[in-house]
């Protein structure tokens, strides 16, 4: 399977989407903070999946202060869960141009990565946004897992793996 493809437009839209946070924020690198932000944005499964409005909007309301508030602190810093290596211009698989292989932290690569596993083990042939949440909410350590935390929203990954959007879309009571 081809790993540009595996992507399809609407994941594309989610990465350039976090590119242009990143820039905008003066981050050094597009991180997994990013990557939700972007994610809730363009793809409703995933908002369906955090659960319903008032805590989808105390998550926003977070991720938008990131760049006025708390999530200073991040600026300048690299953000390195353990999950791959941190390395200096590190690739990643599907990258659409030269520019998109460096800038990643390697918590948000290892992301993108594991959404694309995912996707290859259920048989599909392209990402959805809910891999990409789903391994974004798997590495305990990362950034978006810190800010879901905040939003009160905890648990996300284990009704992630539990099954399909079906069985948690209409919960409501999505931050236990």
């Amino acid at each position: 399977m081809d790993d540009d493809a595996a992507l399809g437009a609407e994941l594309a839209a989610v990465v350039a989407g976090a590119r242009r946070r990143a820039v905008r924020d003066g981050d050094r690198q597009i991180d997994t903070a990013h990557l939700l932000h972007s994610l809730l944005e363009h793809d409703p499964e995933v908002r369906a999946a955090v659960g319903g409005p008032p805590q989808l909007a105390r998550l926003l309301g977070y991720l938008v202060q990131r760049s006025i508030g708390y999530g200073l602190r991040w600026q300048g810093s690299v953000e390195d869960s353990g999950a791959l290596p941190a390395v200096p211009g590190q690739a990643v698989r599907g990258a659409r141009e030269p520019g998109d292989t460096a800038g990643w932290s390697p918590a948000a690569a290892a992301a993108l990565d594991g959404a694309r596993d995912r996707a290859r083990l259920r048989g599909e042939p392209r990402v959805h946004g809910i891999d990409l949440l789903a391994t974004l909410t798997a590495d305990p350590a990362s950034r978006a897992v810190e800010v879901l935390a905040r939003a009160g929203i905890r648990d996300l990954n284990t009704r992630l793996e539990a099954g399909p959007a079906e069985e948690y879309a209409g919960d409501g009571g999505a931050a236990r």
